[in-house]
C-alpha cells in the first residue's frame, strides 16, 4: 500500500492522490490530511469525493468523515455509472469535487451525465465560469470533451448551486505542445452577481475595475437568481494558440471595483509573464499530460505550490517523470488506457 502525507500540500494532495489510486485501483493512505489549514481533515466537499470514488471503483475506506485526517482507500474494481447525482449539501466547491472525479471518469466507455448541487463560485477554488471557458478549451486540445451547464449559481454560505456535466468518452489523451502563445485577440470579461446586489450594479462595477487596470475589453454582465448575495468575475485573455483566465470573488466588506482591479492585476501579471498557461490552469493541467500518450511541453506562469505537489505525487505514484527548463515544463506521459 501507497502512503502519502498529505502536509505536503492541502486538499489538492487528497484530489490528485485519490485519482490515481482509482484509475490503477491500487490502495492507499493519506495521513495529514489538510494539516496546515485553520480546520485540517476532510470537509464536505472532500468527503463527498471520496464516497463518489469509493462508488466507482467499490472500494473500502477507512476515516471516510468529516475532520478526518487519515484515510485508507482500497479499490476493487473500476465501473463508471452513466448517471451521477451527487448533492454536497453546503456551499462546498463543484468545481474542486470535479478534479477528483473527472482524471477517472473520462475513461469510461459511454458518455457520463452528473448533476451536481453545491457551491459554483467559492473562495480558495476555480469560479464554475472559469471552468467552462478556460479548464474545458484546455481539455479539447488534448481530446476530452465535456459539457457543464449551470441552472444555478451557489454562493458561499448557503451554496444551492446546480451544474449539469456531460463527458464524453476517452480513449487515450493526446500530449499538450504549447509553447508560444501566437497573435494576441483580445480580452474578455464576465461578470455575474446575484440579483439582490442588481440596485448596486455590482456587476458592472466588476468590469470597471478590470478596465481601470487593462484599458477597454469585451465585456458581459449577468444577475442571477442565488440563495444568499455573492458574486464573480472572470477575465480572459485569448490568443492565437492560448487562452489565459483569472477569477476572483465578491466578498462582504470589498467593493465591487476591488474584485474587478484585483482580475485586472492578474490579467496584466499574465501577460507579461509571456506564459501559455495561467498560474491556475498549470496544475489542473498535469493530471491529463501525466496520462497523456505521449510527452507534454508547455509554458507556464509560474510553479505555484499546487504544481508542484502534483508533480510530487505524480512521481511517487506513478512514476511519471517532469523536466523544468525556466518556466518550460515537460511532462513524459505514461499513456494510460483503461
Amino acid at each position: 500500500m501507497e502512503e502519502i502525507d498529505g502536509s505536503i500540500g492541502y486538499g489538492q494532495v487528497l484530489r490528485t492522490a485519490l485519482a490515481i489510486s482509482s484509475i490503477t485501483l491500487k490502495p492507499i493512505r493519506i495521513f495529514n490530511i489538510r494539516k496546515n489549514r485553520p480546520k485540517p481533515g476532510l470537509m464536505p466537499q472532500h468527503l463527498t469525493g471520496v464516497l463518489e470514488l469509493a462508488k466507482i471503483t467499490k472500494a473500502e475506506v477507512k476515516g471516510a468523515k468529516i475532520g478526518s485526517t487519515e484515510i485508507v482507500f482500497m479499490p476493487k474494481d473500476f465501473e463508471i455509472p452513466e448517471k451521477f447525482l451527487i448533492d454536497i449539501k453546503t456551499a462546498g466547491s463543484i468545481t474542486l469535487l470535479l478534479q477528483t472525479l473527472l482524471p477517472v471518469i473520462i475513461f469510461s466507455d459511454k458518455k457520463v451525465e452528473l448533476t451536481i448541487y453545491g457551491g459554483t463560485d467559492v473562495k480558495g477554488s476555480p469560479t464554475i465560469l472559469y471552468y467552462q471557458k478556460v479548464f474545458l478549451y484546455w481539455l479539447r486540445k488534448i481530446g476530452i470533451n465535456i459539457e457543464i451547464n449551470v441552472e444555478k449559481h451557489g454562493f458561499y454560505p448557503k451554496g444551492g448551486g446546480k451544474v449539469f456535466v456531460k463527458v464524453y468518452p476517452c480513449k487515450e489523451i493526446s500530449p499538450l505542445k504549447v509553447l508560444e502563445r501566437g497573435n494576441f485577440e483580445n480580452i474578455e470579461c464576465f461578470s455575474i452577481s446575484s440579483k439582490d446586489l442588481e440596485k448596486a450594479r455590482v456587476a458592472e462595477r466588476q468590469i470597471v475595475g478590470v478596465e481601470e487596470i487593462v484599458g477597454k475589453t469585451l465585456s458581459s454582465f449577468k444577475y442571477v437568481e442565488s440563495l444568499n448575495p455573492g458574486s464573480s468575475l472572470l477575465g480572459l485573455v485569448k490568443y492565437e494558440n492560448c487562452i489565459l483566465g483569472y477569477d476572483s470573488l465578491g466578498e462582504k466588506g470589498k467593493r465591487a471595483e476591488d474584485v474587478g482591479r484585483e482580475v485586472g492585476n492578474m490579467i496584466k501579471k499574465g501577460i507579461e509573464s509571456n506564459a501559455c498557461l495561467d498560474k491556475f490552469m498549470s496544475d489542473q493541467i498535469l493530471i491529463f499530460a501525466s496520462l497523456a500518450n505521449g510527452n507534454s511541453e508547455f509554458i507556464v506562469e509560474e510553479f505555484t505550490d499546487h504544481v508542484e505537489t502534483n508533480m510530487l505525487v505524480w512521481e511517487k505514484l506513478l512514476g511519471v517523470k517532469f523536466e523544468k527548463e525556466g518556466k518550460k515544463v515537460k511532462v513524459y506521459g505514461i499513456g494510460f488506457k483503461k
